[in-house]
C-alpha cells in the first residue's frame, strides 16, 4: 500500500478536528473534534510504522497508548461537562466561566 493514502486521509480528519474544534461551540462536539485529531495522528503512527517494518511495532506501541490516554480525556471531560451543565443547564463552551476566580 501506498503511505501517501493514509497521509492525505490522516491529514482531512486532523482539519476537519481543528475545523470543529474552532467553530463549535457545544463541549461534547469540541471533545468529538479532539477525537478526531487523536484518530489522525493514530493513522499516522501505523502508517510509519508500516513504513519502516521495524519488528518492535513502536508504532503501534504509541498508537495504543494514545488510544489509551484519549479515552482517559473523554472520561474525565465528559465528567467536567456534566456537572457544568448541571449547574449551568448548558453545554456551550462560551458559558463555561464557572472555575474562575
Amino acid at each position: 500500500m501506498i503511505v501517501n493514502q493514509f497521509l492525505v486521509v490522516a491529514a482531512a480528519l486532523f482539519a476537519l478536528g481543528v475545523y470543529g474544534l474552532l467553530v463549535r461551540r457545544n463541549a461534547v462536539m469540541v471533545l468529538l473534534a479532539v477525537e478526531l485529531m487523536l484518530n489522525a495522528v493514530n493513522i499516522n503512527l501505523i502508517a510509519f510504522e508500516s513504513m519502516v517494518a521495524s519488528t518492535q511495532a513502536v508504532g503501534q506501541v504509541f498508537a495504543i497508548f494514545v488510544i489509551t490516554v484519549a479515552a482517559a480525556e473523554v472520561g474525565i471531560g465528559l465528567a467536567i461537562i456534566l456537572m457544568i451543565f448541571r449547574n449551568r443547564r448548558s453545554a456551550n463552551v462560551d458559558d463555561f466561566n464557572l472555575m474562575k476566580w
